[in-house]
């Protein structure tokens, strides 16, 4: 499992760039993250201003 970003979102991309595994990228309406690449290091978990990434469950 990967995480996944939630609708709490706003687009501010603060993620995408210290994702070391280019997991997470801009979609329609807020940031994903590719579960294929994800490697679930957390390191986006800290970057988000909104807290809307969140841990495999």
């Amino acid at each position: 499992m990967a995480h996944t970003i939630n609708d709490e979102c706003i687009s501010c991309g603060a993620c995408e760039p210290v994702c070391e595994d280019n997991a997470i990228s801009e979609g329609d309406d807020k940031f994903v993250i590719d579960a294929a690449k994800c490697t679930d290091c957390g390191t986006c978990v800290d970057e988000c201003p909104v807290e809307a990434i969140e841990a495999p469950k």
